[in-house]
C-alpha cells in the first residue's frame, strides 16, 4: 500500500477521535458551560447529523477541486473548528463547531476514499479501505480513552486541543504527499455520478452497511453501563474494556483488508451469521465478567470486518461514481452510527434494562441478514430468467429435412 494511504489514515484517526470522544466528556462539558447533560449529549448527535448531510453535499462541492486541494480545505477547516471549540465559553458556538467539523470530516472522508481507491490496483479497493478505516478503529483503541484521560487530568478542552495537534501533521502530510491531479469534474459530473448511484446492488449494500454499523454503535455506546450495572465491572476498568473493543475492531479491519478483495462473499455471509450469534450470546452471558471481556473483543472484530467489507463492496459497485460513491458510503456508515444509539436508548428508556441494546444490535443484524438473503435470492432469480431464453437461441432445434425420394 502507498505511504500516502497511511498518512490519510492519520487524519481519519484524529477525526474518529473527535467523533466519539465526547462520550467520556459529556458531564464535564455540561458543568463547564452550565447546560444540562442531555444538551451536552446532543453535541454527539449534531456531529452525526452533520456527517450524514455533509458527506454527499461536500462531495458535490469538491468535484471542481483537485483531490489534494479538497483534502486540505476539509482538514484545515476541521483543525480550526477544534481550536475554536477549545477556546469558546458558549454552548451555541461549540454546537456550531461540531456541525462544521462534521461537514469537514464527511467531505474529507468521502474524498479520501476516492483518493485511496484511485492510488491502488482496481482489485485492491478492500485493502485501501481497510487502511483508512484502521484510523477509525485506532481512535477507538487510543483516541477515545486518551481523550477521556485528558479530560480527567485537565479539562475537556485539552481533548479538543489534542485533536487539533494530531491533525496538524496530517495537513503537512497531505500537502506534500497527495498528488494534485485534475478536478474530479474534469472526468465526470455530479449528475453523471448521481445516475451511476441508482444501482440496486449499491442501494442494498449501503442499507446493509447502515444496519451492521447501527448494531455496532448501539452496543458500543452503552457498553459502559452494561459493564458496570450488569456485569459488575468497576468504573476503573471501563476504559480498558473500550480499548479491548477497539483492538478487536482493528483486528477485524486488518482481516477484512486481506479477504475483502479476494473472498468478499464468504466473509460477509459467515461474518454476518457469526455477528448475529455473537450479539445474542453476549446478551445472554453479559452477567459474567469473562464473557463480557471476550465478547467485547470478538464482536468488535466481527463488526468491523463485516462493516469495512460492505464499504469496500459499495465502492466496487460505484466505480462510475468514485467521489459520490465514497460520500454515500460515509453517509450510510453514519446513519448507522446515529440510528443504533438512538434505538438502544429507546430500549433502555422503555425499562428493558442495560442488556437491551445488545438485543437491539442482534435484531439489526438479523434484519441485515434477511435483507441480504432476499437480495441474493432476487438476483439469482433474475440471472436464471435472463439465461433461459439465451439457451434456446444458442441451441436451436435441428431443421427437419425431407425424406429421400423413393427409387
Amino acid at each position: 500500500m502507498p505511504l500516502v494511504l497511511y498518512l490519510l489514515g492519520l487524519a481519519v484517526f484524529a477525526q474518529g477521535t473527535s467523533e466519539f470522544m465526547l462520550s467520556g466528556l459529556v458531564s464535564d462539558i455540561a458543568a463547564d458551560l452550565d447546560v444540562s447533560v442531555p444538551a451536552a449529549g446532543s453535541l454527539t448527535s449534531a456531529f452525526a447529523v452533520g456527517m450524514i448531510v455533509g458527506a454527499p453535499l461536500m462531495a458535490v462541492l469538491s468535484l471542481r477541486w483537485s483531490r489534494r486541494r479538497a483534502l486540505l480545505a476539509f482538514l484545515v477547516t476541521f483543525l480550526l473548528v477544534h481550536v475554536v471549540g477549545a477556546l469558546t465559553t458558549s454552548y451555541g458556538v461549540l454546537l456550531a463547531t461540531r456541525v462544521v467539523g462534521a461537514l469537514a470530516n464527511a467531505g474529507f472522508l468521502a474524498v479520501a476514499l476516492a483518493t485511496a481507491t484511485s492510488l491502488v490496483a482496481p482489485d485492491a479497493k478492500g485493502r485501501a479501505t481497510s487502511v483508512l478505516l484502521g484510523g477509525t478503529t485506532l481512535a477507538c483503541v487510543a483516541g477515545v480513552p486518551g481523550g477521556a484521560l485528558l479530560g480527567q487530568a485537565w479539562s475537556w478542552r485539552a481533548a479538543f486541543w489534542a485533536v487539533a495537534l494530531v491533525s496538524l501533521p496530517a495537513v503537512v502530510a497531505v500537502a506534500r504527499s497527495v498528488p494534485s491531479g485534475a478536478p474530479a469534474s474534469a472526468h465526470t459530473s455530479a449528475r453523471a455520478e448521481a445516475r451511476a448511484l441508482r444501482s440496486p446492488r449499491l442501494v442494498v449494500t449501503l442499507l446493509l452497511g447502515a444496519l451492521v454499523n447501527g448494531a455496532t454503535f448501539c452496543a458500543f455506546t452503552y457498553l459502559e453501563p452494561l459493564a458496570t450495572h450488569v456485569t459488575g465491572i468497576g468504573d476503573a476498568w471501563v476504559p480498558a474494556l473500550l480499548a479491548l473493543f477497539g483492538l478487536g475492531s482493528f483486528a477485524g479491519v486488518t482481516l477484512a483488508g486481506r479477504l475483502a478483495d479476494r473472498r468478499p462473499m464468504p466473509l460477509l455471509v459467515a461474518g454476518s451469521v457469526a455477528l448475529l450469534g455473537g450479539w445474542t450470546a453476549f446478551a445472554l452471558t453479559a452477567g459474567h465478567t469473562a464473557a463480557t471481556v471476550a465478547w467485547a473483543f470478538v464482536q468488535g472484530a466481527l463488526s468491523f470486518a463485516v462493516g469495512s467489507t460492505l464499504i469496500a463492496r459499495a465502492l466496487y459497485a460505484a466505480t462510475a461514481a468514485p467521489t459520490l460513491g465514497g460520500s454515500f458510503a460515509t453517509a450510510a456508515f453514519n446513519i448507522g452510527a446515529a440510528l443504533g444509539p438512538w434505538a438502544g436508548g429507546q430500549a433502555i428508556a422503555a425499562g428493558l434494562g442495560y442488556r437491551s441494546p445488545l438485543w437491539v444490535s442482534a435484531a439489526m443484524v438479523a434484519l441485515a441478514v434477511a435483507v441480504g438473503a432476499l437480495a441474493a435470492g432476487g438476483a439469482a432469480a433474475r440471472r436464471s430468467e435472463g439465461r433461459a431464453p439465451g439457451r434456446a437461441e444458442v441451441t436451436p432445434a435441428p431443421a427437419r429435412t425431407s425424406a429421400p425420394p423413393r427409387p
